[in-house]
């Protein structure tokens, strides 16, 4: 039969796997007389016990693999080396702690194979249980990536999707080192199925995303799949160097005729710090852009794994 790969990325989930490993192994034995499974976790740095646990499970359950990093990479690294380690005929990215309801997969499954569709993709139609500035913030960044970016951000988009392999194969093409997977599988394309659900809260265990943490990724994305930034600075400096032109023929003009070229020194200070400003914004969003090309350019592993169930 064909095979169903299940990766987990894992970040001190020692509470939440127990609770996974249950619904996971619920699902698989529903859907055993359709098709194989195998449960590839990936260990990204953990300091609790999500590793011992692992080792368990390994050695218990045949159907689970488990890949652990030298140090914490971060979860698109996570994602990518489980994508890359699976052997399914089609795969999966679920979170372990349970707000990717594993009960979907058995729709998802007939929704490819049945239907012929390539990926079947999952949202949250509601953000019900997320702090409210949380949600406002992320109603408006994808708002403004869809507006900027010519690749579709999905809002409410999860990981969790099943891909057929050569959609896989074709998301693991792109081996960049700073990586915004969300937008990765929407640049691929492929005929992809949208499912909603409710936002399920975590089953155990603290989420390991904080506003900064969220703020860092969502510029992540943005640097990944526009470049608008960058002529939205080029054009704010054309209009601030036309702006000035004006204020400068206005002081000249204002001196000839009523002289007193002291007078509104406080407002040329404000300018000034305007100015200051908007050359330092303009200088930072390049800045971000040459640093994502330097990090590129050094050609680093997105990944280094220590351990696997394999080789301990």
């Amino acid at each position: 039969m064909k095979m169903i790969s299940v990766v987990v990325p894992c970040y001190n989930e020692e509470e939440a796997l127990p609770h996974f490993y249950k619904e996971i192994v619920k699902i698989a034995k529903e859907m055993d007389d359709k098709v194989d499974f195998e449960f590839l976790f990936v260990n990204d740095g953990s300091k609790d016990d999500t590793l011992d646990m692992l080792r368990d499970l390994s050695k218990r359950d045949d159907r689970v693999r488990y890949i652990s990093f030298s140090r914490n990479f971060g979860k698109e690294a996570a994602m990518f080396a489980g994508l890359e380690n699976s052997k399914g005929d089609y795969v999966t990215v679920m979170d372990a702690d349970l707000q990717d309801p594993p009960k979907l997969l058995i729709d998802m499954y007939d929704l490819i194979t049945k239907d012929g569709y390539d990926c079947v993709a999952t949202r949250r139609s509601t953000r019900k249980g997320e702090p409210p500035i949380r949600s406002f913030f992320a109603r408006c960044f994808y708002k403004l990536i869809n507006k900027m970016s010519k690749t579709e951000m999905v809002d409410g988009a999860r990981d969790f999707r099943l891909m057929t392999r050569q959609m896989t194969d074709a998301v693991l093409s792109m081996k960049e080192y700073n990586r915004y997977s969300k937008g990765l599988f929407s640049f691929v394309g492929f005929d992809t199925k949208w499912l909603e659900y409710e936002n399920i809260e975590r089953v155990a265990g603290q989420t390991k995303w904080n506003f900064w943490k969220l703020l860092a990724y969502a510029i992540e994305g943005i640097i990944a799949f526009t470049t608008a930034p960058l002529a939205i600075a080029a054009v704010l400096g054309v209009v601030l160097c036309l702006l000035a032109f004006i204020l400068i023929i206005v002081i000249i003009v204002k001196t000839l005729m009523w002289g007193d070229p002291v007078g509104g020194w406080p407002s040329l200070v404000c300018i000034v710090s305007l100015l200051s400003g908007v050359q330092l914004l303009c200088t930072g969003i390049i800045g971000e852009y040459l640093a994502r090309t330097y990090l590129e350019t050094k050609g680093r592993p997105i990944y280094i794994i220590k351990e696997t169930e394999k080789k301990k």
